[in-house]
């Protein structure tokens, strides 16, 4: 078995990395700085890492100081949030964990989730405020991964609907329904992230009346929500044009209704289609939620920044941003890796039929 498996890799070797001159010697050069790569970095992160000591011992070492993201850790995941209340949004990742795995099974996905999703939502808010007797932390204190979870997940379960709901309105034959989406759309998109944000947080209350206060983090789940509901529309928008005019046509034939061909037959065909753009779209809008530092909410790349202030820690931002980046790139991957799996489930179901 070990014989029979070198072979398949010398030949795939062979096929793929040498299969003439010219490619192989641009082969070899690849692998050489490869190598070269790879041993730079490992002897810069492991081997003169700085495992333990404070910051003098990192200025004078040549490695990593991985000391830095031992001292500074737990700030970065969860920011100035209670320490003694800390197991709270510690057992709602784990929550968020677990049902992303118990989500991720063929088997599970069926209309149970329309109820297992606010569910677990109300859980990890519960735990995040306090009430019914936890004690409340104000939502000021929210900060590094949790907040992350809590306004992409939220953004992703309100705009998507949203933005189908904006891409049917476009498509309508109706001038007085599709010309204000159509303009809502192209504003949205003609605009940052960052000038909604800050619309929603310093503008938006100069036109509310003296006593009426809404909360912060609200304003700015509202504005991710609009923002991303117009990108997700123009993605639904596509698998909607995808489709041949056929299938409403025999929809029509078989006496349904409007709202029963969107349902039935249209959008379960359309929403297939475009499932890569749409998840590409969610993973922007997990990596946008990055934008709230600039009205003061630290999510996990605030957070990280935010560590990078203390006076006996300066000049470590490296560590600090690669630690962030690994935490987004395993979410992010595994985003990615859901929606191959989705595709490959919706294909072979195709296929059987």
């Amino acid at each position: 078995m070990r014989r029979g498996l070198d072979h398949k890799l010398v030949h795939w070797g062979k096929r793929n990395l040498f299969p003439n001159i010219a490619q192989s010697m641009i082969s070899i050069l690849m692998l050489i700085i490869g190598c070269g790569l790879l041993y730079l970095i490992m002897n810069w992160f492991l081997i003169n890492a700085v495992w333990k000591g404070d910051s003098s011992a990192c200025r004078e070492a040549s490695g990593a100081c991985l000391s830095f993201i031992r001292e500074k850790y737990l700030y970065i995941l969860f920011g100035v949030y209670p320490r003694e209340h800390l197991w709270r949004p510690i057992v709602g990742l784990i929550l968020w964990i677990i049902f992303w795995f118990h989500f991720t099974k063929k088997k599970n996905w069926n209309k149970s989730l329309l109820l297992k999703f606010p569910t677990l939502f109300f859980i990890y808010y519960f735990l995040l405020s306090g009430g019914w007797g936890l004690s409340p932390v104000e939502n000021h204190l929210w900060g590094g991964l949790p907040l992350t979870i809590l306004l992409s997940t939220v953004g992703i379960l309100v705009s998507y609907p949203l933005g189908i709901l904006l891409a049917l309105g476009r498509r309508s034959k109706s001038k007085l329904l599709s010309y204000p989406v159509v303009c809502y759309i192209e504003l949205i998109r003609g605009v940052p992230l960052i000038s909604i944000l800050f619309m929603s947080s310093v503008m938006l209350p100069l036109f509310l009346p003296n006593d009426l206060n809404i909360d912060k983090l609200f304003r700015a789940q509202v504005a991710i929500i609009l923002f991303s509901a117009a990108y997700f529309a123009e993605v639904v928008r596509g698998g909607l044009q995808s489709l041949p005019p056929g299938q409403e046509e025999a929809a029509k034939a078989l006496g349904l209704n409007y709202l029963q061909t969107q349902m039935y037959v249209i959008l379960p065909q359309a929403l297939v289609q475009v499932i890569p753009p749409t998840v590409n779209t969610m993973i922007g809008m997990f990596k946008d939620t990055s934008l709230v530092i600039v009205i003061a909410l630290f999510d996990l790349m605030g957070t990280a920044k935010s560590s990078l202030t203390d006076a006996s820690w300066l000049g470590f931002s490296i560590e600090a941003y690669i630690f962030v980046a690994l935490i987004y790139f395993i979410i992010c991957f595994f985003m990615g890796r859901f929606s191959q799996q989705v595709e490959y489930e919706f294909k072979l179901s195709k296929e059987r039929s």
